[in-house]
């Protein structure tokens, strides 16, 4: 595991000293980053422009959400997001030469490419989450959740990355299917679970644990109970959900590997 973790930030710190090559190229694209996720939650405050509340939350509950699903995704998605390209890797032969080198290729798919812009993504959650934290009464148990749910829900979009990722090495293109879980699933969770029927919420808690990362921790920061009648203990499950998904990952990844005959084949 050490090794595989040194190989990453070896590979990765390739990529960002070629990215820091061209600062202005840097700079524009991080700030487009962030002028263009915050569109996201712009279309969110728009609506209550004419709205008190929606699926009974508030404008800051909402952003709260928000800001929780919208950090954990980016981390994720700039650690690990370049794996969604295991299918441009099959066809143009390039995974035959990752499989030859002495690092894991799940390693060297993530790390490849890897794009340090992405921090501007990043601190657009961040910011939405300051703007949003006043309205909890913050204890130090309720910060630990926050740090349980934020390191929950990065290792649970990236077992979605994986996972659905990994469908390419039967498909060989389907990165637009993988799209609809990863970044469709954080879209969906930037809203509260109420405006959902039940068995979408039930789907997100036991088929695809989405929830774990925002909306059970939440509950618990902004002091409510959850109104599909869930188990208090759900508020604290996030870990639980977590090594859940990377069980099922680590065996979806090891039969796509297995499936795997070589390009052209």
């Amino acid at each position: 595991m050490v090794d595989a973790v040194r190989a990453y930030w070896l590979i990765a710190a390739l990529w960002i000293r070629a990215s820091m090559a061209y600062p202005v190229s840097f700079w524009t694209m991080t700030v487009g980053g962030v002028l263009i996720t915050f569109l996201d939650f712009v279309s969110i405050w728009l609506m209550f422009s004419h709205l008190d509340s929606y699926g009974g939350f508030s404008l800051r509950e909402i952003a709260l959400l928000y800001g929780v699903t919208s950090i954990a995704f980016r981390v994720a998605d700039m650690l690990v997001g370049s794996v969604e390209k295991i299918g441009q890797k099959v066809r143009s032969g390039d995974l035959d030469a990752m499989m030859t080198k002495p690092v894991p290729v799940l390693v060297q798919l993530c790390a490849d490419r890897f794009e340090l812009r992405r921090l501007g993504q990043i601190a657009q959650g961040v910011a939405v989450f300051a703007w949003a934290a006043p309205i909890v009464e913050w204890t130090p148990q309720r910060l630990l959740v926050l740090v349980v749910a934020l390191v929950s829900g990065v290792v649970i979009y990236f077992c979605v990355f994986v996972t659905f990722s990994t469908v390419q090495f039967w498909t060989t293109d389907a990165s637009e299917f993988a799209n609809a879980f990863t970044y469709g699933g954080n879209t969906i969770m930037q809203y509260p679970m109420t405006i959902f029927p039940r068995e979408v919420v039930r789907s997100l808690t036991y088929l695809l644990p989405l929830a774990f990362v925002n909306w059970y921790p939440c509950l618990f920061l902004l002091g409510r109970t959850d109104p599909y009648g869930a188990p208090d203990w759900f508020r604290f499950a996030s870990p639980l959900a977590a090594l859940a998904l990377v069980g099922v990952t680590a065996l979806v990844w090891r039969q796509g590997l297995r499936r795997y005959r070589s390009t052209g084949s």
